[in-house]
């Protein structure tokens, strides 16, 4: 930041009136407006622990942002859950966390509750309001064989706006479904430290390669899933690309606070809360803990 914008209790009048024209010259040339203040976080949302994939790309690519992650662990897993149910307690959350943190913008990190909830979590926030799709148009830029697979929750590999994407960004390509709530129990095990048995992967991605036309490109359509993308890739038959949608929603999350004229100054802090037991989310602390996080705590609903 430019050093003559700021204001000094030593400043002269004269001084004063300086900066103020230079700043004034400044902002009626470049357009952008300087907030002396310290940034707003972000919140990112999402039913269980799966929004930490989103974390971790948040934090590569914008390390000087603040992260309020809330976990609706109570509500988990959002994906058999009727769609009423969904909405209604994503957008409770969300107006909780608003009314408490004051984000800059909020993110529905759940494939599930995005297809859903967005439109009106953003008719009811007066907030940018980012959600999270399958990543079909990417992969279908990287696929060589014109093959994809597509690997999410049978929520979302059943609904409608799923299927308008593969129409409209992968019209030439053969996209292989598979459905799995297993994969987003064993993700939130496998953070929590416990043992996944190869088997059990190698069951949920075998149709993937029924055929004799095998993926050479693999959506991760549920958050969760790239928390385990190094298991799965271990016992895939054939060599894939995984794609998610981690680092578009980074750069989407960046493009909106520099529309938003938001500079960042003052500490950077990360805070992990969570609705329901305590007991319930013991064992991920360490996992926690080694993501940076300075506060575990109930979100007080």
């Amino acid at each position: 930041m430019n050093d003559s914008f700021i204001f000094s209790t030593a400043d002269s009048y004269l001084q004063r009136a300086a900066k103020a024209l230079v700043y004034a010259v400044y902002v009626l040339s470049t357009g952008t407006i300087i907030h002396h203040m310290q940034q707003k976080p972000i919140v990112i949302f999402d039913s269980g622990v799966g929004g930490l994939s989103i974390y971790q790309k948040i934090r590569e690519q914008l390390p000087f942002l603040s992260v309020i992650y809330c976990s609706d662990s109570e509500g988990f897993p959002y994906g058999p859950k009727p769609e009423n149910d969904v909405v209604d307690r994503t957008l409770h959350c969300l107006t909780r966390l608003v009314e408490k943190f004051q984000p800059a913008l909020a993110i529905i990190a759940c494939n599930t509750a995005s297809t859903i909830s967005l439109p009106k979590a953003r008719q009811l926030l007066d907030i940018p309001i980012v959600g999270v799709v399958p990543a079909i148009k990417p992969a279908s830029q990287t696929s060589q064989k014109r093959c994809i697979g597509l690997l999410a929750t049978p929520g979302t590999v059943e609904r409608d706006y799923t299927h308008q994407l593969i129409h409209e960004f992968a019209g030439d390509c053969e996209v292989i479904r598979v459905g799995s709530s297993e994969l987003v129990h064993l993700a939130e095990q496998h953070l929590r430290g416990e043992r996944i048995n190869p088997t059990n992967l190698k069951k949920i991605i075998e149709p993937l390669f029924h055929g004799n036309n095998w993926p050479d490109c693999i959506v991760l359509g549920c958050t969760h899933f790239p928390l385990v993308q190094e298991l799965l890739d271990s016992v895939v038959p054939a060599p894939v690309t995984w794609v998610d949608s981690g680092e578009a929603i980074a750069r989407r999350v960046a493009n909106l606070l520099e529309e938003h004229h938001s500079h960042h100054e003052g500490p950077v802090e990360h805070r992990f809360l969570y609705t329901g037991s305590d007991q319930s989310m013991t064992s991920l602390f360490p996992a926690l803990e080694a993501m940076d996080f300075s506060e575990i705590a109930c979100l007080d609903t």
